[in-house]
């Protein structure tokens, strides 16, 4: 459904009831009966847990499950599949400059891709009330699933260009899939990027922001919105993320919403940030509700907060939470 995103995020920080938009999609796989592994592999069934789950909460936006080894297994990683867990990434696949250079962009049609985009175009002609968020991993997590977490630390100080090299290549496969996915009809994409979360203010702009940058001059405008999650940011990189002119900024329980968000434009969202493991799936309904309360009364002095969660809500996440963060939304908005 083509919706104008500029308006539509005016108009959340225009009204004062408070918008909700937890990022979730394993609950919504559990409705209809699947596995995990059937919607990771499976475009259709990704798309009927995304419905399922945009017919029983009143979320502001839907999202696609946020799946860090899609574009990972693109150019050849080894992925772990479980019937109930999140995909993984085996190991890596690069181990040194020679295999950089050697490194393919791969086409949207190889591995899982496909199926990513299938979900995307069947949740976006599905779900006419609300934005459609499709996602992406961001280019620096995406070189470190590639390289290793903690061999790309050391590279980019001992081999810039090399890390540059590899950046390049990871951006460029993820800007031809973000427009792939703009092309589907969805409203945006929540760019997931948590390992720039390791790096210095400096170096997240740097290795991380520029790169992420290019890719929202490419595909950002007023019917597509980038949303960029760093849930490894502690606050000591917001400026580095609000550099990237995402219209949306998505922030991990790590940090201070109250903190990062002073660091994010009036006119761009900052979504978070309640703790997708220690509140949704293991709080009890009672502490749920309470927390999620607790954070919108903090937040009520900025009109451009969406209460959410950190993350992508895991698998076997409580129906009884889901439910409780919605009527703590629900008490605060009819006070409002």
């Amino acid at each position: 459904m083509k919706i104008n995103m500029t308006e539509w995020m005016q108009g959340i920080i225009a009204d004062k009831h408070m918008a909700a938009v937890p990022i979730m999609t394993h609950p919504g796989i559990e409705m209809i009966d699947r596995h995990v592994q059937d919607a990771v592999s499976d475009g259709n069934v990704h798309a009927e847990a995304i419905k399922a789950l945009a017919e029983h909460y009143p979320t502001a936006a839907a999202t696609v499950i946020m799946d860090l080894t899609v574009e990972a297994e693109a150019f050849g990683a080894d992925i772990r599949f479980e019937p109930d867990a999140v995909p993984a990434v085996i190991g890596h696949m690069l181990n040194g400059a020679e295999d950089i250079r050697r490194l393919k962009v791969p086409s949207l049609n190889t591995a899982r891709v496909p199926a990513y985009i299938k979900a995307n175009l069947l949740a976006a002609r599905t779900i006419k009330d609300r934005p459609v968020l499709g996602g992406c991993i961001g280019p620096f997590s995406l070189a470190g699933r590639l390289y290793d977490m903690s061999e790309i630390m050391v590279l980019i100080l001992q081999d810039p260009d090399s890390a540059d090299i590899l950046l390049n290549k990871c951006t460029d496969f993820i800007l031809k899939y973000c427009l792939a996915l703009k092309e589907t009809g969805v409203n945006g994409v929540v760019m997931a990027e948590p390992a720039a979360g390791l790096l210095s203010n400096d170096d997240c702009m740097r290795f991380s922001s520029i790169f992420v940058k290019r890719i929202v001059d490419a595909v950002q405008d007023d019917y597509f919105t980038v949303v960029l999650h760093n849930c490894g940011n502690t606050g000591h990189c917001t400026k580095a993320m609000a550099a990237t002119d995402a219209a949306a900024y998505h922030f991990g329980n790590k940090c201070d919403m109250a903190e990062v968000i002073q660091d994010i434009p009036a006119n761009a969202l900052a979504m978070g940030n309640l703790d997708p493991v220690s509140m949704f799936k293991d709080a009890t309904p009672e502490e749920m509700k309470e927390l999620t309360a607790n954070l919108m009364k903090r937040m009520a002095a900025y009109p451009n907060f969406v209460v959410s969660s950190g993350c992508d809500t895991p698998p076997h996440t409580p129906f009884a939470n889901i439910d409780a963060f919605f009527e703590a939304v629900k008490e605060y908005n009819d006070k409002v």
